[in-house]
């Protein structure tokens, strides 16, 4: 049986809608409700065929993305023929989460620049849940250290588009599975935003190997 958020993130919006109208009105809870909406949408497939399917479709949605807005991003560097500089107050952090297997055991991975260069990292194990928890758990530690230190200006950086699409697109728009985390996420945000402003970067996951690597380094080592 798959868990609800895993079902949750590979469901179209209609679905979703469908979904929780049968839960509302046959009075069964909205796992069993999702669960039977898309083994409608399956046909003769089986549910984890469907599944397997419906992550394969985007992934190749979210690279498709990805490698439009790094081209867009390539042309804009090139016609404006120079490096981007870091401001001499700026610090910069990267975040990874891992769940092994899907969902399974977390690992959190993060890392905290300061301007200077100085670096701290962060590789713990997080419980159990899924890819999307683990990267919220990420982020969240990233952060958690982040305002301690009451930086004039922090960028984040991350290759979850889930996550980073869900804090900026404000409580109203995040997935009810996600909303404790995003609440979290956003607090800490606010209290940094008292001394100092906070952007948060989508990047590929080539570009994030250090937290990466200390998200599954947090799983590995920790048995």
């Amino acid at each position: 049986m798959f868990e609800f958020e895993e079902l949750y993130l590979v469901a179209y919006k209609k679905e979703r809608a469908s979904s929780r109208r049968l839960a509302k009105h046959s009075a069964i809870s909205e796992h069993a409700a999702l669960v039977r909406t898309l083994e409608v949408s399956a046909g003769a497939q089986s549910l984890g065929e469907f599944v397997d399917v419906r992550r394969k479709e985007r992934a190749r949605a979210d690279e498709a993305q990805s490698q439009r807005k790094q081209a867009r991003a390539d042309a804009l560097a090139a016609r404006l023929n120079r490096p981007v500089m870091r401001e001499a107050f700026e610090w910069h952090a990267w975040f990874d989460g891992s769940a092994y297997p899907n969902p399974g055991k977390i690992g959190i991975g993060g890392v905290l620049e300061s301007p200077d260069g100085e670096r701290m990292e962060i590789s713990a194990l997080g419980g159990h849940g899924d890819s999307c928890k683990a990267e919220y758990l990420a982020l969240i530690a990233v952060l958690e250290a982040a305002v301690l230190r009451e930086p004039r200006k922090l960028v984040i950086h991350g290759d979850s588009r889930v996550v980073i699409d869900d804090v900026l697109g404000g409580e109203a728009r995040s997935a009810p599975v996600l909303l404790s985390y995003a609440r979290q996420a956003r607090e800490l945000i606010q209290s940094i935003e008292r001394f100092g402003n906070v952007e948060l970067k989508w990047i590929p996951r080539a570009r994030n190997g250090a937290a990466d690597g200390l998200s599954r380094g947090a799983v590995v080592g920790g048995g």
